[in-house]
């Protein structure tokens, strides 16, 4: 049987005939394993490493190791019979599909054929978004389990916004999300008792032996098809996550305000695929179906032209095409950069104070959406105020530990409550289904520091949600009775003379709080530490903290106007205030809260290892504009950890 390829884009999908690893022994590859297992990420956001044969996190090379087609394999037993437990179904649907990464065929090969020698039903969708992919498992999820549409579970083959040389595994049932933090770590348990059984590779092999080639060729040529069944529920269920509705009236009373703003003014956006997923993905069909004017850079996949992370450098590509664009056509007001697989992305907007391109701050995309999906509840009606203005709704947004206060300042205007999680998707995700069930109305969730939010019904951040949200804002205008988005807003946030009919995105950025917060990823936010033991780090911390703050705390409340401070402790979707061992913080984040003579929280610090990345992150958030001051708490924050990590 020949290799296969993908009808639509030509790459190699793989060899029915290939059985990786028959001719290898459990001694001849138990060390090398063993290797590559001590860079194995195990995470709930998923499980992640570098792939490339040569360890090089920058090497585009597609093959992978033999070590890692077993872990792979391995990875794929275990969720098959995790989800035959879990669904109940001897003959589960598993819905696969992967970025666009070189890698990323390779692993699928494998993990397609040990899923399907282990009895499983696999839809293969091959380059996908993230989004796309859990919102097609999400309507098969929907349908019954006898159905043809029925799907029980997902894999995603991807590793975010890491570099191209890493990969990864995303698990995930059929609720359109990541498995939750709790089902996440049971199946990690799972697969390290497999990976270190003497007789898993001999397992491993005796199924793939058994396995009909046909059944391969046969996921392999049905990929399209799949595919396209993908498309078509992301967009059904985009045009709800946006209009925050299923009716289609209420998407078309929606709609109406968008395309009607659209054809008066015109709207461009340019798009910076970057070569990711998204590149096969609904954006470009939906964003003209609203009447927008849309252009694209680097829009094949795997055409990777810059790094990946969409922060910072990454973003100036787009910026300097927009502006191109801006000065040819003063539509063009917007740009967007998402990851590899698609599931965050930030923006670039034209400014007219600047006169320029301007890449903003994920946080700052985050506070917009957050602007945004609250005004939107309002004119919708789902957030009602008495005559004292006291919310009648019990509505909540709920973050991740490192997002900024700008956040609880947006809120506070909308009289609605913050709740903060440990970083993590899964996290951020499990709190907001923890607060619906008590009764709360959580329409927007997300991590404002890595950029991307999540709307509901959405389980997963996704950039096309991003500017859903930010289109809302700009075309959804005051009408006669009706208040627009923007205005509603201004009301709330007590700014009604912020607002003015010729409103831009600049001059609603002009209206968020004012807050200066360090970039994930700017160098001085990573930290390689030595120490592996991060309760142990953080208790070491604590000690170089008391002892700092006796030394400055008379320059800081003169400086900064701190007095006094708070310790917190974020673990999964649980938050510990005023801890008194900063060691119960753990693995997970650890923030200094800083008020001043007011009672005010006015700036913190944080840190936390990556759960994901052989990094720890640090980073301060600071009210006001005041960037030397976020600058100085950074700083010392990076000299105390030093020193912890040095004892």
């Amino acid at each position: 049987m020949a290799p296969i390829r993908h009808l639509d884009t030509g790459f190699l999908l793989g060899d029915p005939d290939y059985i990786p690893f028959e001719n290898v022994t459990e001694v001849e590859v138990h060390t090398e394993i063993e290797h590559a297992l001590e860079r194995f990420i195990l995470s709930p956001s998923g499980w992640r490493t570098v792939f490339a044969p040569s360890g090089n996190e920058e090497d585009q090379d597609s093959t992978i190791s033999t070590a890692h087609q077993i872990i792979a394999a391995t990875a794929a037993k275990v969720f098959a019979e995790y989800i035959k437990t879990k669904s109940g179904n001897s003959k589960p649907v598993i819905l696969m599909g992967q970025d666009s990464r070189p890698t990323g065929t390779a692993i699928a090969d494998v993990m397609l054929k040990t899923l399907l020698a282990a009895g499983c039903e696999v839809r293969y969708a091959f380059i996908i978004s993230a989004p796309e992919l859990m919102a097609y498992s999400r309507k098969g999820g929907l349908a019954p389990q006898n159905s043809k549409e029925h799907i029980d579970g997902f894999v995603y083959i991807s590793a975010s916004h890491n570099p191209i040389g890493h990969n990864g595994i995303k698990f995930g049932l059929n609720d359109g999300g990541v498995l939750p933090a709790s089902e996440a770590k049971l199946l990690i348990e799972y697969f390290q008792k497999a990976i270190h059984d003497k007789n898993n590779l001999e397992t491993i092999k005796s199924l793939l032996r058994s396995l009909p080639k046909t059944k391969v060729a046969t996921a392999y040529e049905n990929s399209g098809l799949v595919k396209r069944e993908a498309f078509a529920a992301y967009l059904l269920f985009t045009h709800e996550v946006i209009t925050g509705s299923a009716d289609p009236d209420m998407q078309d009373r929606v709609y109406s305000f968008i395309r009607e703003t659209t054809k008066q003014n015109g709207l461009g956006i340019l798009i910076d695929f970057n070569g990711s997923a998204r590149t096969t993905s609904i954006d470009t069909y939906f964003l003209e179906s609203l009447g927008c004017t849309v252009e694209t850079m680097n829009a094949k996949p795997r055409e990777i032209a810059h790094r990946i992370v969409p922060e910072g450098e990454s973003l100036e590509p787009c910026r300097q095409a927009l502006e191109a664009l801006h000065n040819k056509n003063e539509i063009f007001v917007l740009g967007y950069v998402p990851d590899c697989d698609g599931d965050r992305g930030n923006l670039v907007i034209w400014d007219e104070k600047l006169k320029s391109g301007r890449s903003l701050e994920a946080q700052e995309v985050f506070a917009l959406c957050c602007v945004a999906e609250l005004s939107h509840m309002v004119f919708t009606g789902e957030l009602r105020y008495d005559k004292k203005g006291n919310a009648i709704d019990k509505v909540a947004v709920a973050i991740n530990d490192p997002t900024s206060m700008r956040i609880d300042r947006i809120a506070q205007a909308f009289d609605v409550s913050v709740f903060r999680a440990e970083v993590g998707e899964a996290n951020v995700v499990g709190l907001a289904r923890r607060l619906r069930e008590q009764g709360y109305k959580v329409r927007i969730l997300g991590e404002g520091a890595a950029g991307g939010n999540i709307t509901y019904p959405s389980s997963v951040r996704d950039p096309i949600d991003t500017i859903g949200s930010i289109l809302k804002l700009l075309t959804i205008r005051s009408h006669k009775d009706t208040m627009g988005l923007f205005e509603i807003w201004c009301e709330l946030s007590g700014q009604a003379e912020a607002y003015r009919d010729d409103f831009t995105l600049s001059t609603i950025i002009g209206t968020l709080p004012s807050f200066v917060t360090t970039s994930a990823y700017v160098s001085d936010a990573i930290l390689k530490i030595k120490t592996s033991d991060h309760g142990l780090l953080k208790e070491r911390f604590q000690s170089v903290f008391l002892r700092e703050w006796e030394q400055r705390k008379e320059e800081l409340a003169s400086r900064y106007g701190i007095v006094e401070w708070e310790a917190l402790a974020y673990n999964g979707m649980e938050e510990k205030r005023n801890i008194q061992q900063f060691k119960e913080a753990g693995k997970g984040g650890l923030k200094i809260l800083f008020r001043n003579h007011q009672n005010l929280e006015i700036a913190y610090i944080w840190m936390r290892g990556s759960g994901t990345e052989p990094v720890f992150r640090i980073m301060a958030d600071v009210s006001g504009q005041d960037s030397r001051m976020e600058r100085d708490l950074l700083a010392w924050l990076r000299r105390m950890v030093e020193i912890a990590d040095s004892v």
